[in-house]
C-alpha cells in the first residue's frame, strides 16, 4: 500500500515538475522584445559604417567612433527605452542575416524596405528618403551625361544595397562591381578600376567634398521611394510601434533633418 503511495507522489512530482517547466517556457517565449532589451540594460543596433553622413568612422579626442545622423536616432531610441547603445559595425550585406538570427536587435543602416526584404523582415516607418546620385570621375563629366553613357562601364555598388538593383537594370552583370563598403567603392573609382559610383546623394557629397576630383553625373536614376527605415524582427510590433513613435516625434520636430546638417558637417571637417 505504501509503495502504491510512493508511486503516486512520484508521478504527481513528475507532472508538478512537468508543468512547471511548460509555464517557464511559455513565460520566456512570451516575453516582448522591449522588456527583453530593458532585461538586458542595452539595444545592439547593426549597421555599416562606411556610409556618410548616416554611419561613419570618425576619431574624436583621441578615439575611433561611429557617428551619423542614424547614430543619433539610435540614441533617441535607447534614451526611450532606458538603455545602453551598442553598435556592432558589420559589412551591409550581412546585416539582416544577424537581425534574423538574433545577433543584433535592430538595423539601422540607410536601408531601404523593399518588398525583398520585407518578406523576411519588418520595418519601421521611412524617417529620411534621400535622391539617388552617380559619382564619377571629373575627368569623366562630359563623358558619362545619363544612364545610356553608363552602358558598357563598370559600375561600383554596396553589395546587398538598393543601388545593386538599380545598376542591373542599368549594366549586364559582369559589369558591376559589388562591395562591402562604400569607402571601398570609392576607392576604387579614384583609382579607375570603376567607371561610376551609385550612392544616395548625402553620402555622394559627403565623399566628393573629401575628394575633390571627384563629381556628382548629370545622370538621372529612376528610383522611386527610396527612402530608409529601421529593420526588426518579425513578431516584435511593441518594438516597431515604439520606434514609430519616437521617429514621429523626430520628424515633426525636424530633428533628423538637423541631425543631417551636423553629420554632414562632421564629414567635412
Amino acid at each position: 500500500m505504501k509503495m502504491k503511495n510512493i508511486k503516486k507522489l512520484t508521478v504527481l512530482f513528475l507532472i508538478f515538475t512537468l508543468v512547471l517547466s511548460f509555464v517557464a517556457c511559455s513565460n520566456e517565449k512570451d516575453i516582448s522584445k522591449i522588456d527583453e532589451i530593458k532585461e538586458k540594460g542595452k539595444i545592439v543596433i547593426g549597421t555599416s559604417a562606411a556610409y556618410p553622413p548616416y554611419e561613419f568612422h570618425k576619431e574624436i579626442n583621441g578615439k575611433d567612433e561611429i557617428i551619423g545622423f542614424d547614430i543619433e536616432i539610435a540614441k533617441v531610441i535607447a534614451d526611450e527605452l532606458g538603455v545602453e547603445l551598442e553598435i556592432k559595425d558589420m559589412d551591409f550585406g550581412g546585416l539582416l542575416g544577424a537581425l534574423m538570427s538574433n545577433k543584433i536587435d535592430i538595423v539601422i543602416a540607410g536601408m531601404n524596405p523593399t518588398e525583398e526584404r520585407k518578406k523576411n523582415v519588418d520595418f519601421t516607418k521611412v524617417y529620411y528618403i534621400a535622391k539617388q546620385s552617380v559619382v564619377i570621375n571629373k575627368e569623366n563629366f562630359d563623358k558619362i551625361k545619363t544612364t545610356e553613357d553608363l552602358k558598357g562601364k563598370t559600375i561600383a555598388v554596396q553589395k546587398g544595397s538598393t543601388q545593386e538593383g538599380m545598376a542591373k537594370d542599368i549594366a549586364e552583370e559582369k559589369n558591376i562591381k559589388a562591395l562591402g563598403k562604400i569607402s571601398n567603392l570609392i576607392m576604387e573609382l579614384l583609382n579607375n578600376k570603376v567607371d561610376a559610383v551609385i550612392v544616395e546623394e548625402p553620402v555622394a557629397k559627403s565623399y566628393i567634398q573629401k575628394n575633390p576630383s571627384l563629381c556628382l553625373s548629370t545622370v538621372e536614376l529612376q528610383t522611386g521611394d527610396s527612402g530608409s527605415a529601421i529593420a526588426i524582427n518579425k513578431g516584435n510590433d511593441d518594438l516597431v510601434k515604439l520606434i514609430n513613435s519616437v521617429l514621429d516625434k523626430l520628424i515633426e520636430e525636424n530633428k533628423i533633418e538637423k541631425f543631417v546638417i551636423d553629420s554632414t558637417q562632421l564629414v567635412e571637417e
